[in-house]
Parts: C-alpha cells; sequence; structure tokens
C-alpha cells in the first residue's frame, strides 16, 4: 500500500510538526507508519520523505539514497555532489546545526513539488541529534549530498520547502531542466539564467 502524497499548497506541508513522545516512537502505529513509508519512497522513487508529504505533521523523516538513483550521473557530477548511496534509516525529532557557510548549490526536486526543481543553496557540512525508529539516540554527522538530503527533510519538519531557500530564477520544470540544463555546470546554469 501506498501512502497519497501532499502537494505544495496543503496547510500540513507549511506547519512546524510536532514532536513524538518516547512512547509514541516505539508503538505499533508509528512503526506501521514508518514501514508505508519506506514504501512509498521506494515506489516514487525519492531519497527521503517527512511526514507532514503524507499528512502527518509530526516529526519523523526517512532517508535512502540507492546506488542506483546516481545511475544517469556523470563520474564529474557525482564527485562534484559528494554523492554516495545512503543506507535507509529514520530521523525523529531532529536537530540540525549548519557547519559552514550555505554556499553549495545544486538543483534540487521534492516529491510534494512534482515535475519542478531549482537551484538550491545548502550547507556542504551538518550535524543532526535524533531519535531513531527505536526511540535510540542519534548523531549523524554529513556532507555532500547527504547533507542537502538531511536539510531538505527537516526543513520538511519545520514547514518548508526548497521553494522557500531556491535561487527564484531558477525555478523550472524538470522537462526544461533534462532537456537544457541537466549537464551544463552549476557557473553555466546561474550565467544563463542572470542568477548573480
Amino acid at each position: 500500500m501506498f501512502l497519497k502524497l501532499c502537494q505544495v499548497g496543503e496547510s500540513v506541508l507549511r506547519q512546524k510538526a510536532r514532536e513524538l513522545t518516547l512512547e509514541e516512537i516505539v508503538s505499533d502505529d508509528i512503526q506501521r507508519l514508518i514501514a508505508l513509508m519506506h514504501e512509498t519512497l521506494r515506489d516514487a522513487p525519492g531519497v527521503g520523505l517527512a511526514a507532514p508529504q503524507i499528512g502527518e505533521p509530526i516529526q519523523l523523516a526517512i532517508i535512502e539514497d540507492l546506488p542506483e538513483y546516481g545511475r544517469n550521473l556523470s563520474a564529474q557530477q557525482v564527485a562534484e555532489r559528494e554523492r554516495h548511496p545512503v543506507p535507509f534509516h529514520v530521523i525523529i525529532n531532529p536537530r540540525l546545526t549548519p557547519i559552514g557557510a550555505a554556499d553549495i548549490e545544486f538543483f534540487e526536486g521534492c516529491l510534494s513539488l512534482s515535475s519542478f526543481t531549482a537551484l538550491v543553496p545548502r550547507h556542504h557540512r551538518v550535524h543532526v541529534e535524533c531519535l531513531d525508529e527505536n526511540a535510540t539516540p542519534r548523531k549523524i554527522d554529513a556532507s555532500g549530498w547527504y547533507a542537502r538530503i538531511l536539510q531538505h527533510e527537516i526543513d520538511h519538519l519545520n514547514g518548508s520547502l526548497y521553494i522557500d531557500r531556491m535561487h527564484p530564477r531558477s525555478f523550472m520544470s524538470l522537462d526544461n531542466y533534462t532537456r537544457k540544463w541537466k549537464d551544463a555546470s552549476i557557473r553555466d546554469v546561474k550565467s544563463g539564467l542572470g542568477i548573480a
């Protein structure tokens, strides 16, 4: 069974989600929700899914970046993004600490803004403290693409979308991105779209 994905314009995507208690985390309901979210993420496919995206305003997100998701990228693009497979895991009640300036820009998409993408500046490195699906405390130090995924998903838990951080002039359909900009450098994209 796949869950319905909320799309931009639905209020649940713009609310700060509430924290889960330890008892809630280990409950059968939350464990079932995590399993359904994982099935939904794989079906989409995507690299992350936050509970607000399926209509649940709670501080829970899942992440999984499978090796095959980077298959269409060149070796240079993989290296530039510092993109490596990330095994499935759950983050609950996360606290994110950015490390350094928000100076890494790449295109991002979102399952809640289907068929669009934009250039989004993010921090290269982050530190996250959270709980996992067993209510066990976890500390995550991430860089590159994994740091970007964490920032994107944690934004969802705080009522933000990538469109709140994007370079507005870079917002485009996935079709236009694929046809015109997919293989261009970020410098060429910014120059071509008049982004300072």
